[in-house]
This record gives C-alpha cells, structure tokens and sequence, in this order.
C-alpha cells in the first residue's frame, strides 16, 4: 500500500483547510475598514487648498478676529447657497476654538489627520471634511480645516462596514460555506465506505469502493483501499465456504447411495428388520439434508442460472397451485393477490424455492388463514406473505435466516426440519439484489417481507 504524504495526510488537510477557513473571514472582515478607508480618503485638492489659504490670509489680514468675538462667525463669511463652507481653527493643544459644538466627523478627521501628518480629504457620509493648514498669528499656531456638505457613491460592499450586525452576519454565512465545503469534501468519502460496509454487511459480497475514493492520497483512500482488500478476501472466504459445503455434501451422496443400495439388497434377500427399517428412515432424512445443502449451495452461488423476463404468476404458478392444494388438505384458506401482468427480470428456480419455502411454513403454522400479495413499490417488487398464528419472539426476527438456526419457541421445532428453508430463501432473494426481512403481525401472525429491485 502507498505510504501517504505528510501534506496529503487527513491531520493537515483538516489543519489547512480550517485556517484558511478562518483566516479569510478574519481577513475580510478586517479589509472592509481599510477598503473603505482608501476609498473615501485622499489627498487635498488644489480647489480645497486654495480654499484653506484664503481664510488663513482673511485672519492674518485681519489678526484681531481670534480675540474677539467675531471669531464664532468666521463661518458666515464663506458661505455659499449652493455649497456653504464651514471652518473650523484649532490651536497647538488642538482644541476647536471657534465652534461650540465640534460635529462627530470633525473630531473623527482631527484623529485621522493626525496620523496621515499631512493635508487630507476624507469624504463621509455627507459630507467632505479637509485639512489642516498650519499659520501663525501673534507667534501662535493655528490649524484650519474646511467642512463642505458633499456625497459620492461607493462600491456596495463597503456600506458592509458600516453595518456591524450586517457585516457579523455575512461573516458567518461566510465561513460556514467554506466549513461546510471542507466537511462535504470530507463526509462524501465516508459516506460511500459507510454504504459499501452496510452493502457488505447485508451480503452483497460484490459491493467496493468507488475509484474517486480510492484515489485520494490520505487516510480517507488508504481506508478504502484497505476495506476493498478486505472485502475481497471476505468474498473468496465466503465463495470457497461455499463451494467446500456443496463439494462435501456432493461427496456425501456417494457413499449414502451405496447405503441405500445395501438396504434394498438386504430387503430382496428377506432381511427385513426394525433396525433396517431406521437405517433406511436415517438414510433418507441424510439425503434429504444434503439436497437443502446442495440447494442453498447452489442458489448462494447462483451457479447455472440466468436471468429471464417473465410475469410473476406464471413463475409461480406451480407453487401456487401445490401451495393450495395443502392448504385445502390442511382445512386452511390460502388468499392470493397477484396482478396478472406483474413481470421482472429474475432467476426463477431460485425465486420459486424462496417462496414455496416461506409459503409452505406460513400454511403449516396458520389457523385458518394465509395471504400472499405481489406489487410494485418504489421501483421494486415487494412480496408480502402473511399467515395467522403464533408468531415468533421479537429478539429471533432476523435470526430466522440463518442456516440451522430455530427458534427455541418454535415454530419450526414439531416440523422435523433443519432450519435451511428460510436461509435458501434469504440467499435466492440475496441473489436478486433484494432484501427480505421478518415481523409479527397485530395481534398475531408472522409477516415476511420480500424486496426485489427493478
């Protein structure tokens, strides 16, 4: 098996990808401000500049209006109707000495020009706040700044920033695409090994997994290719089991038949006993095994079978009729509902011994009454065989599929059988891709449940 990379390993893989995850969210949310920052600051304009110079040549021309009170009107005297212009003069402590009240977006700006040490613009909301122009009066420092009313439009994303709430909630949606990209990245693999264990696990021995997992170069590939490899020697296993139980029991009807031949010479020479006679009973229920053996031998491995196209009734229109003539010997009502024109592709020996087996318990253990049903649901063939009596216990439901397994209420414990009927019915349906599954029915009653794709 290939050794993995240490970048191609789950471990950094899951590293790098919530990092990056939370670093660009982090990154974007920090980028709004300063986006919005350079997009609305800039450099002073000529027209701006001359505006500032001639209110610092008004004052030096006229000195006495920083100590009188004409200093709070300063403002009026370069307003325009069209696009009034406020000034505003702070001293070397930097405080607003011609305005009572200092706006929000100036005291803003005086930070911000602070920091750029140089004559700025910086456009607000609605306004254009600029400045600072240093003088000097009566050896005194002044700064000027200007205040224009003044909008221009901004890419959409920068009005992100100034909505906190908005911009949180953008940022969580964010990098919840991007986790949850990375984690579909990461379940989609896990997903398909999960499906092919439970194919495994249900007896599709035949089920893999698919080359897109399999060619990841991390854990997650290493899983799969270690889980195939698994699921082929599970496979051979499985195929040799079987092929070693119809070889054995194919072995075993040599000497039983030369058992059986000694038996009836014994017979024609007037050897005829009670222990000949159980010999003879022991002989025929050991033949009697070895054919279920070789029987569910044969339908597990699907040997010499084909699939053909063909209506359902006429498949089974032999065990139909044999199932009601034993009902009928058994004073027992046998119900059929089976639409004329169902039809599939299927193995139809195998199919007939699955239900002439499950029909054959349900009259058996019936009061009065079974039911057998056939119809199409959801793309498959769902056939439904119910009976009216006893039941079985709820923990032994899905044990009943099992070879040479048999309840211990049981149903199956007066009929002398070996508890292979429903297993070979379990693996004719297996055969078919198909599932079958048992339950009790209300108030009494076993129900089983056979699903056939289409």
């Amino acid at each position: 098996m290939r050794t993995t990379a240490p970048l191609n390993r789950l471990f950094f893989k899951l590293l790098i990808g919530f990092w990056l995850c939370s670093s660009l969210t982090i990154a974007l949310v920090l980028m709004l401000p300063m986006l919005l920052q350079s997009h609305d600051r800039a450099p002073l304009e000529a027209r701006l500049q001359q505006a500032l110079h001639q209110v610092v040549e008004d004052i030096q021309q006229s000195p006495d209006i920083l100590t009188s009170d004409k200093l709070y009107q300063l403002q009026r005297q370069y307003s325009k109707r069209d696009r009034p212009l406020r000034i505003y003069l702070t001293n070397d402590d930097g405080q607003v000495i011609n305005s009572r009240k200092v706006p929000r977006s100036l005291r803003q700006f005086l930070l911000m020009a602070e920091d750029a040490k140089q004559p700025i613009s910086h456009q607000f909301r609605n306004e254009l706040v600029f400045g600072p122009l240093s003088f000097s009066v009566n050896q005194q420092t002044y700064q000027v700044y200007g205040r224009v009313p003044a909008s221009h439009p901004r890419p959409w994303f920068l009005y992100f920033s100034e909505n906190k709430l908005l911009t949180a909630t953008i940022a969580i949606l964010f990098s919840g695409l991007l986790c949850g990209l990375l984690a579909w990245h990461l379940s989609k693999p896990l997903n398909s090994l999960k499906h092919c264990a439970n194919a495994l696990a249900k007896g599709d021995l035949s089920h893999r997994a698919d080359k897109t997992t399999i060619s990841r170069n991390d854990e997650i590939g290493q899983l799969a290719q270690a889980f195939n490899s698994m699921a082929d020697s599970i496979e051979t296993m499985m195929l040799n089991q079987q092929r070693l139980m119809g070889d054995i029991s194919h072995e075993l009807r040599t000497p039983l038949t030369r058992l059986k031949l000694s038996l009836a010479l014994a017979r024609k020479k007037g050897q005829d006993t009670t222990e000949l006679s159980r010999i003879e009973y022991e002989a025929t229920q050991l033949d009697d095994l070895i054919g279920e053996l070789l029987t569910l031998s044969r339908v597990t491995l699907n040997a010499s079978e084909v699939r053909i196209y063909t209506e359902l009734n006429e498949t089974l229109s032999q065990v139909l009729d044999d199932a009601e003539f034993e009902a009928e010997q058994q004073h027992k009502q046998l119900h059929i509902d089976i639409d004329e024109h169902l039809a599939f592709e299927h193995y139809p020996k195998p199919l007939c011994r699955a239900i002439e087996n499950v029909l054959r318990n349900a009259i058996r253990y019936a009061n009065k009454h079974v039911n057998i049903s056939a119809a199409i649901k959801n793309k498959q063939v769902v056939i439904d065989i119910k009976d009216d009596g006893k039941g079985i216990d709820e923990k032994e439901l899905s044990a009943i599929f099992r070879p040479f397994y048999r309840p211990d209420n049981a149903r199956d414990r007066i009929s002398g059988g070996w508890g292979l009927g429903l297993a070979i019915t379990q693996a004719a349906i297996q055969a078919h891709n198909g599932d079958i599954k048992a339950l009790n029915n209300k108030p009494n009653g076993l129900h089983i449940k056979l699903n056939i794709p289409i």
